[in-house]
């Protein structure tokens, strides 16, 4: 699928069938699929700052209502089924019910900041609302901050590639992985704190979270 949609050939459908491609791709990427919704993104903006035959404003409009619409479908699909799975399979991967709820604290303590910017890490933009639903963040929060990310992202990347043109390639890649990085160190100090404060984490879940 990544193949297929290459820069080159997300450039041609652009051109071909406009910017429903750009919302298809985006929101098929926020709602868990594994998609090149940066990519689209870019290129989209590279075609405006090049042809001049559409509009960057519609760029970044389209690419943000892609990511907010598709993220709140992720948000759907983790809350529906998401933790009826965790709660059914976790078990086999180490998530008892303990950890689950240690899982929705977390995220009631910090899932604003995990949706917003995971909008910018390419792993976590996949799967960042899926784990929100099943979380169960707060929809109202989960939206603020999530609209907030797509404006956000859309502006950066769709305004760099429109104004800093085949440049921004140099950049997009790399600042991605970077923060990919940063998220894998978060993550393994993570697990880490976690391993050695779990006991006390599980008893400030369950008294904020109480059954």
């Amino acid at each position: 699928m990544l193949d297929l949609l290459s820069p080159d050939t997300l450039h041609h459908l652009i051109h071909t069938y406009g910017l429903w491609v750009l919302f298809a791709v985006v929101m098929c990427e926020s709602m868990g699929v594994p998609m090149p919704g940066e990519t689209a993104l870019v290129s989209a903006a590279l075609y405006a700052g090049a042809t001049h035959r559409i509009e960057i404003l519609h760029v970044v409009t389209i690419a943000a209502g892609g990511a907010i619409v598709g993220d709140n479908i992720g948000y759907l699909i983790g809350r529906s089924v998401g933790l009826k799975l965790l709660i059914k399979h976790g078990s086999r991967i180490g998530l008892d019910e303990g950890r689950l709820k240690v899982g929705q604290y977390l995220f009631l303590k910090h899932g604003g900041k995990i949706v917003f910017f995971g909008r910018f890490v390419a792993f976590l933009r996949a799967f960042a609302a899926v784990l929100a639903g099943a979380n169960r963040m707060a929809w109202p929060h989960f939206l603020i901050m999530n609209a907030a990310g797509g404006i956000c992202w859309a502006l950066l990347f769709g305004g760099g590639a429109y104004f800093f043109g085949e440049r921004i390639k140099a950049v997009a890649g790399p600042v991605s992985l970077l923060l990919l990085l940063v998220v894998v160190v978060g993550l393994i100090a993570g697990i880490w704190f976690f391993r050695h404060h779990e006991k006390e984490l599980e008893a400030r879940a369950r008294a904020a979270l109480p059954d």
